[in-house]
């Protein structure tokens, strides 16, 4: 590709040179060069004339984008925080005491002047300062000067050999140097950049980047896992021109297979190398090299070179980098900000070595430093957070591996990984836990942390044994009893998929409600009582527990949750054959929304989002299925009743076609909080202040209990109050908060439906799955109960045309003989996502 001579000159902020060229493309239109130029003076008006240190709290949104080239431009020391990580910002405020704060919360950009002028002293070159730690809040900033940035943009646009029609999707966050360097090296060659917070494994991801043309994306090793999960080598992607890969080590296996897969698709894989501390990119690997070379990191970016340092007693060097991107030095206090160049060439604290065809490869580390899912973090500076938290700990980690965190004496485990994942902006699953009586130490003292990176290895298999001793001596060791070592194919199973990996989590693998029950019980058979927040730890933790020791048990323990849906289901049929009336079915709508949000309300707004709207399909295509059955062969239903539209156009008399309330109600409940979930501000609310939020939802709701407010829909109002009552139970997550909800309850149920046992049946369950951890139920009645409850809304759907059938036998055999069909529709639904795609597989291979 041809480059015009003079963009290789203009510089990332010079974008009035451009004039009507498309800047920024958005879902909902473009701005050009000139119309961002506005926007951008207009705030360099606002931000004043006399140099000030900024703040930024940066989202992926065009105000952070205008907000970073104004303070740029208008030559103010910029302070670049994540917004996402309240703990990190509140951290570095407090350090950095900003001059001006810019924020771009609420959909419009807030500035906080904190003081007329600035109490800093500030070097006339200092540009940019950026953590050099990821998320974690550590005051340890790196100081870059604006030629490092124009510098880093042009060698970077010269080796991709950007153009002004090339457009890069925006898959990283600003605040992090490979997501800035993406559009510092497309702005200065007026390219545009396709502006968008969603991940590459949101469908409306790829609807953007096919209307938009995107011609490129950045990529760190965990979004090519992602990549694998939506089959993205067989997407049709016709103006994709290369994608890039930094943030950490891709396996060379992948690098092979992925510079493979983009050959045959046209376009090109762009490994590179980097730290902030050189900007973004120090080297890259050239297209064409990388499937015959997968493990190394190329050669230096232009203007850039490398040299090894030998190290006495390492077979290799240290790899040392030079070149006009290096920058100017660290600042630990504000102090720093006054300092000028102190470092002249990166020690880069990795072990290399050169190859005789000139491609450099890093053959290990040397820092306290890893990437997790292209995080840089700080080993040293997580100890200290779980100091802060009370918690002696020692943590070790790898950039494959992710976290391994020993924490001496008695503590919850879950949830210091959780605090920890919100904090470092990690995956649950990349944070593992391990609580040792002492930490392990060498013999002079010092933390083992090779001990402590080994608490995560996979426990050996049990011996082979000898003649002396009797196969299947104990129960575990029986054909068909399932132990720890089975809990990747539990998974697999009981989720329906075929790429359970050991960092995987039940959450990650979009579990929800229905097939929470069916895997909890396997699970509790295979390693005995679960921890609580079992379905957040990872496939591989679980599977590391050890098996139970085996005796014989009368009594089983199962999550009250679980119990309740299936008692609850039985009774809902006896109700409805007159064997007697015990009405339970509002009950199931808090127990629906205890586990939406302890299922649906993790990760990203679009992962989030994801998980609702697979969970809502697993409710409305089986039912909706049987239904239209039901219509074809009986005359008690209407074709409203197949659109689950009765309870919005049917008659308001109770009739045959009112059987399926149940379904309609739950799902206008689930549409309306997907909904409620899909506004950037609230969903932001909800993950700053989840119980609280939940607490506000559930006054909003109750207006409509109390008939306050009158919305004008049929139904889902008068039980959506029961729903946000479960999701404040999940939400409550203290002693305090727990009896505050149990109050609520006791207040708000009493009264509602004028059927004094239907209320306390209600207040009752939802104090059982608020205070007691497990139910006791009897040992034969385990695997049944869990069928049972897995199978609730299938019962719920088919008795209706099965106990008629059944009646002429007497109530309770029509009660017991809906149970097993149910089951059976509900195990045909699990089997035939599955079953069609291997046999198509089948038939192809044949």
């Amino acid at each position: 590709m041809s480059i015009d001579p003079q963009l290789s000159e203009a510089t990332f902020t010079d974008l009035a040179r451009h004039g009507n060229r498309p800047a920024i493309l958005t879902a909902d239109g473009v701005l050009s060069y000139r119309e961002l130029a506005a926007r951008v003076d207009d705030v360099v008006v606002r931000l004043g004339t006399e140099r000030r240190l900024v703040l930024l709290a940066a989202r992926n949104d065009l105000d952070t984008l205008v907000a970073y080239l104004a303070a740029v431009t208008a030559g103010h020391p910029l302070l670049l925080v994540p917004a996402d990580k309240p703990a990190a910002l509140a951290s570095l405020v407090a350090a950095y005491d900003p001059d001006v704060v810019l924020s771009t919360d609420g959909g419009s950009l807030a500035v906080d002047e904190r003081r007329p002028g600035t109490r800093h002293d500030l070097h006339p070159e200092l540009a940019l300062l950026v953590s050099t730690s990821g998320s974690t809040g550590s005051p340890k900033l790196v100081r870059l000067s604006r030629a490092n940035l124009e510098e880093n943009a042009q060698s970077i646009a010269a080796y991709l050999g950007i153009g002004p029609d090339d457009r890069a999707a925006t898959t990283l966050p600003f605040s992090y140097c490979y997501g800035l360097s993406v559009v510092n090296s497309h702005l200065a060659r007026g390219a545009g950049l396709v502006l968008t917070d969603l991940s590459v494994v949101d469908p409306c991801f790829w609807d953007v980047v096919r209307e938009r043309g995107a011609t490129s994306f950045a990529a760190v090793p965990y979004s090519f896992d992602l990549l694998e999960r939506v089959g993205f080598a067989d997407m049709d992607l016709p103006s994709l021109r290369y994608i890039t890969q930094a943030g950490g080590r891709l396996a060379p296996e992948k690098v092979q297979r992925w510079a493979e897969t983009g050959q045959r698709r046209g376009w090109d894989l762009f490994v590179m190398y980097g730290a902030t501390e050189a900007t973004a990119r120090m080297a890259y690997l050239p297209p064409d090299l990388a499937a015959e070379h997968p493990g190394t990191i190329g050669v230096a970016i232009p203007g850039g070179s490398f040299r090894i340092d030998p190290i006495r007693g390492l077979p290799h060097g240290e790899l040392v980098y030079s070149g006009p991107n290096v920058m100017l030095g660290y600042a630990e206090s504000p102090e720093d900000l006054a300092l000028g160049r102190t470092v002249h060439e990166l020690r880069t604290g990795d072990l290399a070595r050169r190859h005789t065809n000139g491609l450099y490869e890093v053959m290990g580390r040397r820092s306290r430093f890893v990437k997790v899912a292209g995080l840089r973090v700080d080993l040293g500076q997580v100890e200290r957070i779980l100091a802060d938290l009370g918690a002696v700990a020692a943590v070790a980690g790898s950039d494959d591996d992710g976290l391994v965190i020993a924490v001496e004496g008695e503590h919850d485990a879950g949830m210091l990984a959780k605090l920890l994942a919100v904090d470092l902006g990690l995956p649950r699953a990349a944070v593992g836990v391990h609580l040792v009586e002492h930490l392990p130490r060498l013999g002079t003292g010092k933390i083992d942390y090779p001990a402590v990176l080994r608490l995560a290895a996979p426990a050996a298999p049990p011996s082979t044994p000898s003649a002396s001793t009797p196969a299947a001596s104990t129960p575990e060791e029986r054909p068909g009893r399932e132990g720890p070592a089975d809990v990747p194919r539990i998974f697999a199973e009981c989720l329906d998929r075929q790429d359970v990996r050991s960092a995987d989590t039940f959450v990650t693998l979009d579990g929800d409600s229905l097939s929470y029950v069916a895997l909890s019980v396997r699970l509790e058979a295979a390693l005995g009582r679960l921890p609580a927040d079992w379905h957040l730890r990872s496939v591989g933790e679980l599977a590391g527990r050890g098996a139970p020791r085996r005796r014989r048990r009368f009594v089983s323990f199962l999550e009250p949750s679980i119990v309740l849906r299936a008692v609850a289901t039985v009774c809902i049929v006896a109700a409805h054959v007159e064997l007697f009336t015990f009405h339970t079915a509002h009950l199931l709508f808090v127990i629906a929304g205890f586990n939406f949000a302890r299922f649906q309300l993790t990760g990203t707004r679009s992962g989030r989002l994801r998980r609702q709207a697979r969970s809502l399909a697993r409710i409305v295509v089986p039912s909706v299925a049987f239904i239209a059955v039901a219509y074809v062969l009986t005359d008690d239903y209407s074709v409203a009743n197949i659109f689950l539209l009765n309870g919005m156009v049917g008659p308001q008399e109770v009739t045959s076609e009112w059987h399926f309330w149940f379904v309609e109600m739950l799902v206008y409940v689930l549409v309306a909080v997907m909904a409620l979930l899909a506004i950037p501000w609230l969903d932001r609310l909800e993950r700053r202040l989840p119980f609280a939020f939940a607490l506000g939802l559930l006054a909003v709701t109750l207006l409509s209990r109390y008939d306050i407010v009158d919305p004008g829909l049929p139904k889902p109002l008068p039980v959506f109050w029961l729903f946000v009552l479960g999701w404040a139970v999940a939400r409550a997550d203290s002693t305090r908060r727990r009896l505050l909800v149990s109050v609520l309850a006791a207040l708000t149920v009493p009264g509602s439906f004028e059927d004094p046992l239907r209320e306390v049946t209600i207040v009752v369950g939802l104090l059982l799955i608020t205070w007691v951890p497990m139910l006791p139920v009897p040992s034969v009645l385990r695997r049944v109960t869990g069928w049972l409850a897995a199978a609730s809304l299938y019962i719920y759907l088919t008795h209706w045309l099965v106990y008629p059938v059944l009646m002429p036998l007497g109530p309770v055999v029509a009660v017991i003989g809906c149970l097993p069909v149910g089951v059976g529709y509900w195990a045909l639904c699990r089997w035939l996502p599955t079953a069609v795609p291997r046999w198509r597989t089948r038939q192809l291979a044949g």
